[in-house]
């Protein structure tokens, strides 16, 4: 199984940059296949891969992901076109709809039919990374623009049809368009023992396309520690459980409650939610179930964790993606090479 790491946050903000450099430097010497940089109102996700180009070697960098309302779909291609030369064919393009608070408040971009819009922007992306002119002509893209002086325009940077798209997908149809147009899956909220709950969606997806599950590079995992103290790092992670089922969204619009309702939480996640909303944070983190923490992390004593890894393997997941902790990046780095040993050898 192939294992991939994250870059900062989606709210990083370029703290202790020198030393997140190091970091990922280790990760790329300890054989770890992908770096994943997030963005949402702090650093963006292009220029930190930019420079760990520079510094790595192996390690294939990631966007995870992009917010398709924050660029025009060409700006993407030509962004994804310069990652992957300046990484030496190194750059994976992750993309996502992001939600309604982000691209609402932030970008001033309508998020109403954000499937529809996903599904525009990739097909003008794989226009462009064919070498293709851009003419389209679509229910938000139209291109060019009629009744002005532009013309449909090819990009002048060497064609790669075959650089990878993954969607960071969560909904039914939304997963059903990722099996059916996507290269790879960047998987949240994943239960290996309740797959089917993103499985089946993805591989009716991938048929329609004529293709298989095993035609797209499955992605998902969570966090990674060893411990003998179990019931201590369950109740370490309650906190950030409880944040996304909480607070990743709009009271009405949460994707990852969602998942999780779906998955058979409905009755834990949506009173958390209604204690996190209200702002009775501290009742909402003792309400997350145990069991719900140990099914979406991969944490406990060595036996433990190596039943969780066998767990996400037997599930169908491809590429395995851990977060480890520490207090410093000295200690987050032994931590990630514990896991690298732990993982390659079983």
């Amino acid at each position: 199984m192939k294992t991939s790491i994250s870059i900062g946050s989606a709210y990083y903000n370029g703290e202790d940059w020198d030393q997140l450099v190091d970091y990922t430097m280790a990760a790329d010497r300890f054989g770890v296949d992908q770096a994943w940089s997030a963005e949402a109102w702090g650093m963006d996700a292009i220029v930190p891969l930019a420079y760990l180009a520079a510094k790595t070697e192996n390690i294939r960098l990631g966007t995870g992901i992009l917010q398709i309302s924050s660029r025009v779909p060409s700006m993407i291609a030509m962004t994804a076109q310069s990652l992957d030369t300046v990484s030496k064919g190194r750059f994976i393009l992750g993309l996502g709809v992001s939600g309604p608070q982000v691209v609402e408040g932030l970008h001033g971009a309508a998020f109403a039919k954000p499937l529809s819009r996903l599904r525009e922007c990739v097909e003008i992306l794989r226009l462009g990374l064919r070498g293709e002119k851009l003419a389209y002509e679509g229910e938000h893209y139209l291109l060019p623009r009629p009744g002005g002086e532009g013309k449909a325009i090819r990009l002048s940077q060497p064609p790669r049809p075959e650089l990878p798209i993954y969607l960071a997908t969560l909904g039914p149809k939304s997963l059903q368009m990722t099996g059916e147009l996507a290269d790879g899956w960047l998987g949240t909220c994943f239960l290996p023992e309740h797959s089917h709950v993103f499985f089946g969606d993805l591989e009716q997806g991938a048929q329609r396309a004529g293709r298989s599950l095993n035609d797209l590079d499955i992605q998902a995992g969570g966090y990674f520690e060893i411990g003998e103290d179990v019931e201590g790092l369950v109740n370490a992670r309650k906190p950030a459980m409880a944040f996304t089922l909480g607070a990743m969204g709009s009271p009405k619009t949460n994707f990852y409650n969602d998942a999780y309702c779906r998955a058979g939480f409905e009755d834990a996640a949506k009173e958390v939610q209604g204690l996190w909303v209200d702002g009775k944070r501290d009742e909402a983190i003792r309400r997350v179930p145990d069991d719900l923490v140990l099914m979406a992390n991969l944490i406990g004593t060595e036996d433990m964790v190596k039943a969780r890894l066998k767990a996400f393997a037997d599930a169908g997941v491809n590429t395995l993606r851990i977060s480890t902790g520490g207090n410093t990046w000295p200690e987050r780095t032994a931590a990630l090479e514990e896991a690298m040993d732990l993982i390659n050898r079983s």
